[in-house]
């Protein structure tokens, strides 16, 4: 799904309203009425009371629109303008005329913190002061208003955005932020949205279909993407009746230290798993037997030194090579990675301590082949590319580190975004129980293992970390998030390929629009 920038939104409308020959106002009654009838259908008349909250642009005009159709079809609404600026839309000023032919009850223009109106915990409370229009700080008055909406408890509906965040910048003040219950989002959902610093401002979301020109839509190229089993599901590559492991590859995992042989071995695993013809594990001595017990599926391996990795030499002809798991930071292990890439030309992934050892000597990029997949976790992100004040800086950061050196890097986190060059892709499976030791070890073999299969690397990063979440997402269902470890993840990759041909099981509600009425 493409995640369109405020400027391509803007866009949108325009040559949405050029092209079907409609005014902005006709495209706002549009939206503002796809909102409604998403209200109407869940509360089917109740009189609770709600809560419209308008600013004086568009979204404003927008939540005009959503009161005038809950007061023409009975609801207890009332109506209020948040009244910080002289400046209204054209848009905002035709339907604030519209509510007034319908009702006697007018809007209630607020002006300061004493104008609040009392708000109870079984209230509903419309949020459509800013949506994306937001440019400058709000004023202290407005930002009481949205604390008076978090202290009342009430449950919050905001309209394209939750007011007072911004689509391209950080929050300075958390307080000056309404606080979403849930979102309803005009045409693509907003990359804050799932960003660790904003994400906690609604806690769900939802796409409204406002009828933007689908040409628009399809041709527009947008800087992120937000990735789901559709969106992984095309590059899927499936496989012949008469195939043989020798088609899928020959995926080495490099690493290991005495004490840390089990990240090579969830790593090994997990790209066997995630289907690579034949796997090899390259270790020092001490994990020789530990592997061979452990997972006898792989061969093995050992370097000459009994603890430590001290130079990388196979007679192996390995499709790609996941460097770093469990590998430590001697010395001897940093000057055998700096002479192996010198000669490389085999696929790279690298995790954990292999991005800590490029960290120490930046040089070393260069040699890394273009679109080697890096999978840092926030601390070895930080000693990649610096410290960031915010995730917007944090996403610039990477976005140029990964333009100048052609390599891709996989964002780990929450929604996990894989970037290369100026792209984003944010990924929608996952859950906290990959909050555990060694899932990062997975991934990475999971990464590993589709490159193995012939997937480009870009591909099998994007693909990877979704089969990687979506299997813990179902190992989730047996195990909850405390008790999931990283071989779980493993154990259930299976169920995640096989979720990618399950078809969504219908609602009651979407069974009964299904059935024909008499």
């Amino acid at each position: 799904m493409k995640v369109f920038s405020k400027e391509q939104i803007y866009e949108g409308d325009k040559l949405t309203a050029e092209r079907q020959q409609i005014s902005s106002t006709d495209l706002m009654e549009r939206a503002g009425t796809q909102i409604f009838n998403w209200m109407h259908m869940r509360m089917q008349g109740a009189q609770v009371p709600i809560h419209v909250f308008c600013g004086i642009g568009n979204n404003g005009g927008d939540g005009l629109v959503v009161a005038r159709h809950l007061v023409t079809h009975g609801y207890n609404v009332n109506t209020y303008v948040i009244n910080c600026s002289d400046k209204r839309s054209k848009d905002f000023l035709v339907n604030y005329d519209r509510i007034k032919n319908v009702t006697k009850k007018w809007p209630i223009l607020l002006n300061c913190a004493q104008d609040f109106p009392e708000i109870h915990p079984d209230d509903i409370i419309v949020d459509a002061v800013f949506g994306i229009g937001l440019n400058r700080p709000v004023d202290d008055w407005v930002k009481g208003l949205f604390m008076h909406f978090r202290a009342s408890k009430a449950f919050t509906l905001s309209i394209d955005m939750p007011s007072g965040l911004y689509t391209d910048k950080a929050v300075q003040d958390e307080d000056a932020v309404v606080w979403a219950g849930f979102t309803l989002s005009f045409a693509s959902p907003k990359l804050v949205f799932f960003l660790p610093e904003t994400a906690k401002y609604t806690m769900q979301w939802e796409i409204l279909d406002i009828g933007l020109d689908q040409e628009f839509l399809f041709t527009t190229d947008t800087e992120v993407e937000l990735i789901g089993k559709q969106e992984v599901l095309p590059n899927y590559i499936p496989r012949d009746k008469f195939s043989h492991k020798g088609q899928f590859g020959h995926a080495l995992i490099v690493g290991g230290s005495y004490g840390k042989i089990g990240a090579v071995t969830l790593a090994s695993r997990a790209a066997l798993s995630a289907g690579a013809g034949l796997i090899s594990s390259y270790i020092p001595k001490c994990g020789y037997n530990v592997i061979q017990g452990a997972f006898p599926e792989a061969m093995v391996i050992t370097d000459s030194d009994e603890e430590k990795i001290t130079s990388i030499k196979f007679d192996i002809e390995p499709t790609v090579i996941g460097f770093g798991v469990g590998v430590g930071t001697d010395t001897k292990t940093a000057s055998a990675l700096e002479t192996f890439l010198k000669t490389n030309k085999v696929p790279l992934v690298i995790d954990a301590d292999g991005i800590n050892l490029l960290s120490k000597k930046k040089a070393l990029l260069k040699l890394l082949p273009e679109q080697t997949v890096l999978t840092p976790h926030p601390k070895e992100l930080e000693r990649l590319i610096g410290k960031w004040k915010d995730d917007f800086d944090k996403l610039k950061k990477v976005k140029a580190f990964s333009k100048k050196h052609k390599l891709i890097v996989v964002v780990k986190g929450a929604n996990t975004i894989t970037v290369f060059d100026n792209k984003l892709y944010v990924n929608t499976t996952g859950n906290p129980g990959l909050a555990t030791a060694g899932s990062g070890d997975v991934l990475t073999g999971v990464i590993t293992g589709l490159i193995s299969q012939g997937y480009n690397p870009l591909v099998a990063a994007i693909f990877g970390v979704y089969l990687h979440g979506k299997s813990a997402d179902i190992a989730l269902e047996d195990f909850g998030y405390q008790s999931l470890i990283a071989s779980h993840i493993i154990d259930y990759l299976g169920e995640a390929y096989i979720d990618l041909f399950k078809q969504p099981e219908q609602s009651p509600q979407e069974e009964d629009a299904d059935t024909p009425k008499e």
